[in-house]
């Protein structure tokens, strides 16, 4: 039923960016229109992880300059019966995550810097458990493609208020038209977007809960971090809102129109969702927190600035 709904709902983004090239061009615009919806599908298709990591200047990292969390991502990933996904960093003091790849062969989790200082070893892991079950799932796909058409929809509309209403196009509709989709057509694509990503968020709380056997540590995570992005602003988000939705939790931090319309549950809801799968399944413990850090202390580590943390303190902060 969820894979339906997408297609459904990624249907009607194409069928609104198809409209939107109607009303600017007539006919041919919406012929141009969809020939640009298939020819960026298939972009998001093959390189959306790519550009993703790059917008938000990750870099990956392996066994010999994380092992921690690399070690963490890979006993999470055999829970799921997953492939080993690829690791990456970014050198960001907001604590967040997100995951990203066309299919769980190709995928990608991403976390900040700031997400391995603030919260312990089992928030972690909670994190990393419900970006692989976006994974697993085949999320990330969905939500990339939808950006990409989202974003092009309003970029489209925009091109309509300065030539689409200078003259009577094919659609009939004029300057009231070209108007009325400008406003109508990027809210719409953005509606959109928060459906798919709201319902597949709950998804990946239940399904990373239940691999590690502690909602009430994703609960945990879930609060500081959105407490934490509330406060602590995420440069590189804020520059491409479009990719706010892969997050875990929002990224923006509300000082911008971007975050008018939120792509996330509240995080009250999470939280009490969590709550009730926490009395539903308890919470057996993922497992006891090292009493050492497990990576070579060097001055500048995978996940701190140059001069590094303390010699006896691990990542996990």
């Amino acid at each position: 039923m969820n894979y339906l709904r997408t297609a459904i709902l990624l249907a009607g983004l194409t069928a609104l960016f198809m409209g939107v090239g109607y009303l600017i061009g007539g006919a041919s615009g919406a012929v141009i229109a969809l020939l640009v919806a298939a020819v960026m599908n298939l972009a998001s298709y093959w390189n959306a992880d790519k550009l993703v990591l790059a917008m938000h200047d990750a870099h990956e990292v392996d066994a010999t300059t994380a092992p921690e969390l690399v070690h963490l991502v890979q006993d999470l990933a055999r829970r799921d019966g997953l492939p080993m996904p690829r690791v990456y960093l970014m050198d960001n003091p907001q604590p967040n995550a997100f995951a990203t790849g066309r299919n769980p062969e190709h995928a990608a989790v991403a976390v900040t810097s700031g997400l391995l200082q603030v919260l312990s070893r089992e928030e972690i892991a909670g994190v990393l458990a419900h970006e692989l079950a976006h994974v697993r799932n085949h999320d990330t796909l969905t939500m990339t493609i939808t950006a990409t058409i989202a974003g092009a929809i309003s970029m489209l509309a925009q091109f309509g208020l300065f030539f689409g209403g200078s003259r009577d196009n094919n659609s009939g509709l004029g300057v009231i038209g070209t108007l009325a989709m400008v406003i109508l057509a990027p809210l719409a694509a953005m509606i959109v977007q928060m459906a798919i990503s709201r319902t597949r968020e709950y998804a990946a709380d239940e399904l990373g809960a239940r691999t590690t056997g502690q909602p009430d540590a994703l609960a945990s995570a879930l609060a500081k971090i959105s407490a934490a992005a509330q406060t602590i602003e995420n440069p590189t988000a804020e520059r491409t809102p479009a990719t706010a939705h892969l997050f875990i939790v929002n990224p923006l931090t509300g000082q911008r129109m971007d975050n008018l319309f939120s792509t996330h549950p509240s995080t009250e809801n999470r939280i009490a969702a969590l709550e009730r799968l926490a009395a539903e399944i308890g919470s057996g413990g993922y497992g006891p927190r090292p009493s050492a850090p497990a990576y070579p202390q060097r001055p500048a580590g995978p996940w701190g600035s140059p001069g590094g943390r303390g010699e006896n303190r691990g990542p996990w902060g």
